[in-house]
């Protein structure tokens, strides 16, 4: 177990190479200027993991170690990945955008053409609706990562898709969309089209360089707010309908199964979620004393109003500090002081958003619903400090 929020591993300093000592780094040159940059050797613990629940790694997904990251915007490297086909190798000069369906001028758009068009950049999450699955029915996940690190956050510069919207001329009776993904899956969706004025963003480059591969290189449809799958990857065409396109991937998948037997489909936004990072699962605290407490929260519906934390299973509350800027949906993350006297704990973060909107608990996300969901679990998580300070997963 790790009590740092860093990645490194423990280990007794060394007394020569403390102060006022010369240690050695400090007697020999360091290593010279290198083309791209790379974490330090001593964060090797701070990579994605993937998941054990897919059969092959090409329709599969890993996971943000959000223990480990600091502020709210995730590294590129460490964005979470969900595939459905395998990333394709796909050349910017080769990729074009098509505009099609009830448009009074179709497009056909190169990278070149879309990088004419003026640019924006905004802070936004993507968590994908499978987020914290495995929480169900009983604590299963091992870390945060592992029970949260489907969610990343970060700057997205492209093209807001309302100019080229306005470009086509769509046609005012065309209230949805299929946006289509250039993977070997052709990975599809239905979008109201009111969102797509609204909002959304022809992204093309990610925390300032161009999109990894992994997610969506070289341009990728980004839906502030809405589930991770609908935020299509290596985006090909939009096509524009007066109804829903009903495609495999929303009638198949991406519904909720409800207790009552039937599937709520077209479940866009996710809601307002928080979770602790720290201190959290297979973490030990080492002392008594001050530690502070930290997380995050989000919201699809916008920003945060308030986050409250518990560290008595739900008895009482109190207000934590948010640190700014605190942006619509974006991660925001939070901090609470707290002694611990050394006795047993079990900490919980509430996330109200700024439509007044509570975060809810499990048993009540399982009282409306059931337990027959996979998609769309924001319920409260709670983190047991046992007397010996190590840090475990339950339900509270």
């Amino acid at each position: 177990m790790l009590n740092n929020r860093g990645g490194w591993e423990e280990q007794p300093p060394n007394p020569a190479d403390l102060p006022p000592n010369v240690p050695p780094w400090m007697q020999e040159q360091g290593r010279p200027l290198t083309p791209y940059g790379h974490p330090s050797p001593y964060e090797k613990a701070v990579v994605r993991v993937p998941t054990n629940l897919t059969p092959t790694d090409l329709s599969s997904w890993n996971f943000t170690p959000l223990q480990y990251l600091q502020g709210t915007v995730t590294p590129n490297g460490l964005h979470f990945e969900r595939l459905h086909a395998g990333v394709p190798d796909i050349h910017p000069s080769q990729h074009r955008l098509l505009i099609e369906g009830m448009v009074k001028r179709p497009l056909v758009l190169s990278m070149d053409d879309l990088m004419r068009y003026p640019s924006v950049s905004r802070f936004h999450f993507l968590e994908c609706s499978g987020n914290t699955l495995t929480e169900w029915r009983k604590p299963i996940g091992k870390n945060v990562q592992y029970t949260h690190g489907l969610l990343s956050c970060a700057e997205w510069t492209g093209v807001p898709l309302a100019a080229i919207l306005d470009e086509a001329g769509v046609d005012p009776k065309a209230t949805w969309a299929l946006a289509e993904g250039a993977d070997a899956a052709a990975m599809d969706r239905s979008i109201p089209v009111q969102k797509l004025w609204e909002d959304a963003i022809l992204a093309y480059a990610q925390n300032g360089e161009m999109l990894r591969p992994s997610q969506g290189y070289p341009l990728r449809l980004l839906l502030p707010g809405y589930e991770g799958n609908m935020n299509i990857k290596w985006l090909r065409r939009l096509k524009f309908g007066s109804a829903p396109f009903e495609t495999y991937e929303e009638t198949a998948y991406y519904t909720e199964l409800m207790k009552n037997g039937k599937a709520r489909q077209f479940n866009f936004i996710m809601e307002a979620k928080s979770v602790i990072t720290y201190p959290s699962a297979e973490m030990k605290l080492g002392q008594h004393g001050y530690h502070q407490i930290s997380g995050l929260a989000w919201s699809g519906n916008g920003r945060v109003s308030r986050v409250d934390v518990s560290t008595d299973a739900g008895r009482t509350w109190r207000q934590a500090a948010l640190q700014g800027p605190v942006q619509s949906r974006c991660l925001t993350r939070f901090r609470l002081d707290w002694e611990w006297s050394g006795a047993p704990a079990i900490l919980q973060s509430r996330y109200v958003d700024e439509t007044g909107y509570v975060q809810p608990t499990i048993s009540q996300l399982v009282a409306a619903r059931g337990d027959n969901s996979v998609y769309h679990m924001n319920g409260i998580q709670s983190w047991k400090v046992a007397a010996n300070g190590e840090v475990t997963n339950v339900h509270a």
